[in-house]
């Protein structure tokens, strides 16, 4: 599986089956991460983390306070694509890592940017 990025008309290929999302709350500047992987039926988040609480952004139930993060597994399906926009409130953008490295998307607000599987190429 590969990760697609689509921003700008352009897409970015990534051979990758596992990402962390990470960006900063607008309201409470508070940092939050998540894990997700690239599935055949979507991408599929394994785990949330936020430094924090406040505005809307409690913990669920049943997450664990951890060196400082509260960390919790989201109960929700597969998603076909993530689409992202920054508010342009924070000065930043979305930090998308991989094992290969890391690089930040749509830091202009009103920007958007599609993360999906990479359609499979016809053999």
């Amino acid at each position: 599986m590969s990760l697609c990025i689509v921003a700008a008309g352009k897409t970015v290929m990534l051979a990758v089956t596992a990402f962390t999302l990470s960006w900063t709350h607008s309201v409470e500047r508070t940092r939050w991460r998540e894990d997700w992987k690239v599935t055949p039926a979507g991408l599929r988040i394994v785990e949330a983390r936020v430094k924090g609480s406040g505005a809307g952004m409690e913990p669920p139930e049943g997450s664990v306070l951890r060196d400082g993060w509260w960390v919790y597994a989201p109960r929700i399906g597969s998603q076909p694509r993530l689409v992202l926009a920054a508010s342009g409130a924070t000065g930043e953008g979305w930090t998308l890592c991989t094992a290969k490295g890391c690089r930040e998307l749509g830091k202009a607000a009103g920007e958007t940017t599609v993360l999906e599987p990479c359609a499979r190429q016809p053999r």
